[in-house]
């Protein structure tokens, strides 16, 4: 656990240092996903504190709400590292998965981080917002080194990238939110 708090702490106050030692990493799939799995429950426990507090959903809708949102979180890790890694020869950049993996991973660290404040009204909103742009940033510098990007490449490989997570992400949120939201269109109709 130690490990995952140094890591934390690196990559939100120095992520430039930290992108060398994470590239010197095997950062096998199980290491990278179980440090994914810890830092989604953040934002988890942020929605079930907020669900509670506010008492405007019922429990019984804020639990499955939360568990769906920290399945998402690796669902999007996964896609968003796999879109990355496709992406890579048409930038000049090293097509490597677990490379993709890692730069994904650890570039949601801040949002993550930000999530677990998602339960205070407004500045829950605001934090979240800093932390997804710290986030990015994060990602912006990580792309050099973990995908071997050439510095001129490295601003549309990042654009292009973001565009089509968030496509990815809009279409998840979409269909299971849709799903999710299926139990109360009958109560919404009347």
């Amino acid at each position: 656990m130690a490990g995952i708090v140094d890591r934390v702490k690196n990559i939100l106050l120095n992520p430039k240092a930290e992108w060398p030692v994470i590239d010197g990493e095997a950062g096998d799939t199980k290491e990278v996903f179980t440090y994914v799995a810890i830092l989604a429950l953040l934002p988890l426990l942020g929605t079930i504190i907020g669900g509670l507090v506010s008492g405007i959903l019922p429990l019984a809708y804020v639990i499955p709400l939360a568990i769906v949102q920290f399945i998402l979180a690796l669902v999007v890790v996964y896609i968003v590292a796999f879109i990355i890694n496709a992406l890579a020869p048409t930038f000049s950049s090293e097509k490597h998965m677990p490379s993709a993996l890692k730069l994904t991973a650890y570039s949601y660290t801040a949002s993550w981080v930000a999530g677990i404040f998602g339960f205070i009204p407004v500045l829950g909103g605001i934090i979240a917002l800093l932390g997804g742009i710290y986030s990015l940033y994060t990602m912006y510098i990580g792309l050099p080194v973990m995908m071997r990007t050439p510095s001129d490449k490295v601003t549309g490989y990042f654009i292009v990238a973001l565009i089509c997570a968030i496509v990815v992400s809009l279409v998840i949120v979409s269909v299971v939110g849709g799903l999710l939201l299926l139990p109360f269109a009958g109560a919404l109709l009347r």
